[in-house]
């Protein structure tokens, strides 16, 4: 059993390295697929979650060559279709991405129920909504999701979606880029991750544009080839430690950031008291006064990250005033607060509202990552914390965070992983 033990009380001070964004590389990985040939990506955060999506790839008959701790090379020539490892797929939210992938280069496509962080219910209506308007039928036998193109493949059309879908919106473009004629996404989601993947696609000579506002068009095309291509930077890694430096103090520059991708985070962290300065890809977070207490609401983007939200309600935890973060993505997200009142703070949810009421000091415990950021924001509570904290559940953390423990620990905070 792995955990991480944090000794709070620490300053940070020094630069960080931000890694590749998984949220990009998951669907760029199995936009492979469609490719058939070999595609070389950089720039890939070595976090569990890319390694398993690799693996499942893998099982599939892709050919994977890892070139270095942060590059493979994709050879999807010889993929199998339908065959993908159920004991796999249920580990990872990702998987949905096979459905498209699949769907776009076979006109058919078998994958089980996908996994993830579990914050409440994350159907995928509108990923079958696309498909369907598409030329696709779907069942769906309790185990497996099926898909197969009717009257001889997939043909162009106008979806709209309900709701900004992130893996809708990117679901759909997989399935589009080979299909005859234009479809047009109409309410597609905004966020960088799916500029990345508009971009990867076309780079293998899709036709798509749009990414990154509400309407996307995708011309379909005969075949795509393979490419070269470097993913952009995490912009949750980045905010994650620049909302670690605000809690703990100190100065931190955080390198190799897109600002843009982090303006809504920039903001509430000057809102608070925290000094932030911008340049061409370095941001750098000073505290050394008190934290403001902040309104949190999230929303899809360009709007605050949910994703962001955990590691918020640790910051405010011990900010002057009451705050109130307000979820409006997930209706599970709060699940981590009891861990944080573990430690000491003062927060009431109500539905999907939680009114922190900042305390002085947080103090050290045991405490269990409920998922993903939620682990993060554990983190972040330890390095204020008086005493020790004792976080388990760490692979849950190491799903998307790249060293963190290493990061951490050589900008001076007190911290270790541990094995046992």
């Amino acid at each position: 059993m792995k955990k991480i033990i944090v000794r709070g009380g620490k300053s940070l001070y020094g630069n960080v390295n931000i890694s590749g964004m998984k949220n990009a590389a998951l669907p760029i990985i199995f936009a492979s697929i469609l490719v058939g040939e070999r595609c070389v990506v950089e720039n890939l955060p070595p976090v569990s979650d890319v390694e398993l999506s690799l693996e499942i790839l893998e099982k599939m008959g892709a050919t994977v060559e890892r070139l270095g701790n942060n590059a493979v090379a994709i050879d999807t020539k010889n993929f199998q279709n339908g065959t993908s490892p159920k004991e796999l797929v249920s580990k990872l939210r990702g998987s949905t991405y096979l459905l498209g992938a699949e769907l776009g280069r076979f006109g058919e496509a078998c994958v089980g129920s996908s996994g993830g962080c579990d914050f409440g219910s994350r159907p995928i209506d509108q990923h079958i909504k696309g498909f369907v308007a598409l030329g696709a039928k779907y069942q769906n036998d309790d185990t497996y999701n099926i898909l197969k193109a009717e009257h001889g493949g997939l043909y162009g059309a106008a979806v709209y979606l309900d709701i900004a879908s992130v893996g809708a919106t990117i679901n759909v473009m997989l399935a589009a880029a080979l299909a005859n004629g234009k479809t047009t996404i109409d309410n597609a989601a905004r966020e960088p991750h799916i500029v990345d993947v508009a971009n990867f696609l076309n780079m293998c000579g899709a036709r798509i544009t749009g990414a990154g506002t509400s309407v996307i068009k995708i011309q379909g095309v005969p075949e795509l080839h393979g490419c070269n291509y470097t993913i952009l930077p995490d912009m949750i890694e980045a905010g994650t430690y620049m909302a670690a430096a605000a809690a703990a103090g100190g100065r931190v520059g955080i390198r190799g950031v897109i600002p843009k991708h982090v303006e809504t985070v920039t903001a509430k962290l000057l809102e608070m008291n925290v000094d932030v300065e911008m340049y061409e890809d370095i941001i750098t977070v000073s505290r050394y006064g008190p934290l403001g207490s902040a309104n949190v609401k999230t929303y899809f983007y360009p709007g605050f990250p949910t994703d962001m939200h955990p590691q918020f309600s640790a910051l405010l935890a011990t900010a002057n005033g009451t705050s109130v973060v307000t979820e409006s993505v997930w209706e599970k997200r709060f699940q981590y607060v009891e861990e944080l009142c573990k430690m000491g703070a003062d927060i009431a949810v109500d539905g999907n509202r939680a009114t922190i009421y900042g305390v002085p000091v947080l103090s050290g415990t045991e405490v269990t990552a409920t998922d993903l950021r939620a682990g993060a924001a554990l983190i972040i509570a330890g390095l204020t914390a008086e005493g020790e904290t004792v976080i388990y559940g760490v692979e849950k953390i190491e799903r998307g965070y790249d060293d963190i423990v290493g990061k951490l620990r050589a900008l001076g905070a007190d911290i270790e992983l541990v094995e046992e």
